[in-house]
């Protein structure tokens, strides 16, 4: 029989967490998350995003055995200040059975319907910087531990149950060997002297936590105009500054700033940590923690996020950038650089990247249906 369960305790939200883990078990392709870190995210007293967020998990039973997840989020920034009448849902799983899939996504739309929302949106998460789309290309492309994995029947159920593609993603990745800097080069230094610009280079964290709550503003400038963005706010800053750029390596981050100190371009790159996140299964302890802090040396590197203020867009400032990264991944021995999903109607994101051999290695898209 057929059911559903809200998981509320943290026994169950663990089930929750866990369930990828069986039914990905053979997959040489998905990335584990670390579990108690996904348990963190999911809990209000030390993840700030969620004072902002109303999120409800439910797990699908076929008689005793878990055969699904979802997880239904609402926004109320998103919603309240921005009146994007949306109803999310995200972290979404399920066996090969198109019923398990209209369990979940029908309790996901029963939900919108109650509080009087208008469409449906997923998966995504509930900020700007979580996992986002189903996989609808690259199925034999290992993942990233800041994207989701999903076998091919996803898109097909998706389909049969009348949604409509809302957004389309797409992941990129270039052979380091295969990058022409000389541009990049040639560029940097004309911008430099026309904006009065220079780059900024970091040995320390905290060299970088000077600069990180402006770095969060130029993020939340940058990408204002993107569909469906939600500002980070303030407690998210604080929460990201310690959970996240602490652990980055303060190389890989790289800053541009004009003459008065004020921050017009980031960008925040990390080592590949897919091949340790799937040889440790979820556990940092005893053992995997150190096959954490060896992949820090990972020869490929994930570009995590870049943004360049609004007034600087299309100026060729992306190129200081570029040039700044092309010496430590020289000087590292870096190999591949591989960025994260990236709207397909971002066309500034595009632009810059088209001179450096990008190579299409996996397409994602999130479905929309009308409640």
């Amino acid at each position: 029989m057929l059911h559903l369960k809200e998981a509320k305790s943290r026994h169950d939200l663990k089930k929750f967490v866990k369930f990828p883990f069986t039914l990905y078990k053979s997959s040489k392709y998905w990335v584990p998350p670390i579990i108690n870190q996904e348990l963190e995210i999911f809990n209000k007293k030390i993840n700030p995003t969620l004072e902002h967020v109303d999120i409800r998990f439910f797990l699908a039973y076929k008689n005793r055995t878990i055969v699904g997840r979802v997880a239904a989020i609402i926004n109320k920034i998103e919603i309240e200040n921005q009146g994007v009448r949306k109803m999310r849902f995200g972290w979404l799983d399920m066996i090969d059975d198109l019923e398990v899939t209209k369990l979940l996504v029908d309790k996901v739309k029963a939900i919108g319907l109650a509080h009087e929302l208008k469409y449906m949106e997923g998966p995504v998460g509930f900020s700007n910087l979580d996992k986002v789309g189903v996989l609808s290309q690259g199925f034999d492309v290992i993942g990233t531990m800041v994207t989701w994995y999903n076998h091919p029947y996803y898109a097909k159920h998706f389909e049969a149950l009348n949604f409509k593609i809302e957004k389309q993603y797409s992941e990129h990745k270039h052979a380091f060997e295969d990058i022409n800097i000389g541009k990049s080069n040639r560029f940097e230094t004309i911008i430099k002297k026309r904006y009065g610009l220079k780059a900024l280079n970091f040995s320390k964290t905290s060299e970088v936590m000077v600069y990180a709550d402006r770095m969060f503003d130029l993020f939340n400038e940058s990408y204002a105009n993107l569909s469906s963005f939600v500002k980070i706010t303030a407690q998210q800053k604080s929460y990201m500054k310690n959970k996240f750029l602490s652990f980055i390596n303060p190389e890989y981050i790289k800053f541009v700033v004009n003459s008065k100190d004020e921050l017009v371009a980031f960008a925040i790159a990390m080592p590949s940590f897919a091949s340790a996140l799937q040889k440790i299964r979820g556990y940092l302890f005893p053992f995997g923690i150190f096959r954490i802090l060896k992949a820090k040396r990972n020869k490929k590197i994930n570009l995590f996020l870049i943004g360049i203020h609004p007034d600087y867009q299309n100026k060729g400032v992306h190129a200081i950038i570029f040039s700044e990264y092309h010496k430590t991944f020289s000087a590292n021995g870096i190999t591949e650089i591989r960025r994260t999903p990236e709207l397909d109607d971002n066309e500034a994101i595009n632009k810059i990247w088209r001179d450096f051999n990008p190579q299409l290695i996996k397409k994602r898209v999130t479905y929309r249906k009308e409640l």
